[in-house]
């Protein structure tokens, strides 16, 4: 069956969502979870034919319009909804050419202000690009790789070192998604993308579930094999003038253990 990135999408969006969900009766058996085509033509008003075709990659180019009764119908969130106007080739792209990329000075500076807060930048393919000496300290120098999803699905020890490393998982991979629609020709990201599809099953099986959503504050916690769990609330920037880079800040709650043992972590990261 022919399929393309637009087909696939939104087959897994409408896999992902209940009946019960929008008002519709979940009577009889289904072969598949979630909608059926016929009910997504019905929620969108289209034909279930022109459905169908949208789903094989037989047709290509749908309204804005349609897109928007897709994203209603399929409770996509706005993440969501613009990764699927940019899958239809209504919503603009990254511009190449995609060259080394560089972390302005002043950012640089900036990180060292922040003595007491671990924070770092990265790159449109989650490349470390700069990180501050305790941002260094509390993920081990990077010392297996400065790429995030490679550490997070190749590095030897990932499970140990997330507490919750089925949800980091999912969400850093959602993210390469959204980075991956917007960029799908950049040469960095197609090499990452190529290393862990190759190397991690795990990988595969998260990145199967088409799900795309950007980075948001979260909450982290970190099995540290010198100071114990950090339990690190994060803030993600998009860093201006430069496309695709991102700076996170990661901070304890005032007064908790996790306070104590990011100071410990500053400790140990000003001696080294």
């Amino acid at each position: 069956m022919t399929t393309t990135p637009l087909g696939d999408f939104l087959r897994s969006r409408r896999a992902a969502v209940r009946p019960t969900d929008l008002g519709l009766p979940d009577a009889g058996p289904r072969r598949v979870p979630g909608l059926r085509r016929e009910e997504v033509a019905q929620l969108t008003g289209m034909s279930v034919d022109y459905y169908v075709r949208l789903e094989q990659g037989r047709e290509r180019t749908p309204s804005a319009a349609l897109l928007d009764a897709l994203s209603t119908a399929l409770r996509l969130d706005d993440d969501a909804r613009s990764h699927l106007f940019r899958l239809a080739g209504l919503a603009p792209r990254d511009r190449g050419p995609h060259g080394v990329e560089h972390v302005d000075e002043g950012l640089v500076q900036l990180l060292s202000a922040w003595p007491n807060n671990p924070a770092l930048v990265y790159g449109r393919a989650y490349d470390v690009l700069a990180a501050n000496p305790i941002a260094e300290a509390l993920f081990g120098g990077f010392a297996f790789t400065r790429n995030l999803m490679l550490l997070v699905f190749t590095d030897p020890h990932p499970h140990d070192f997330y507490a919750d490393w089925p949800a980091v998982a999912a969400n850093t991979v959602a993210g390469f998604r959204m980075r991956f629609g917007r960029s799908p020709d950049d040469p960095r990201i197609k090499s990452v993308l190529h290393e862990l599809l190759a190397g991690s099953a795990e990988f595969r099986d998260f990145w199967a579930r088409h799900d795309a959503r950007g980075k948001a504050p979260e909450v982290k916690t970190f099995h540290h094999p010198e100071v114990g769990d950090l339990t690190l609330r994060t803030q993600i920037f998009d860093v201006r003038g430069a496309a695709g880079q991102e700076l996170v800040v990661y901070h304890a709650d005032p007064n908790s253990p996790s306070a104590d043992a990011v100071a410990l972590l500053g400790s140990l990261s000003a001696t080294a």
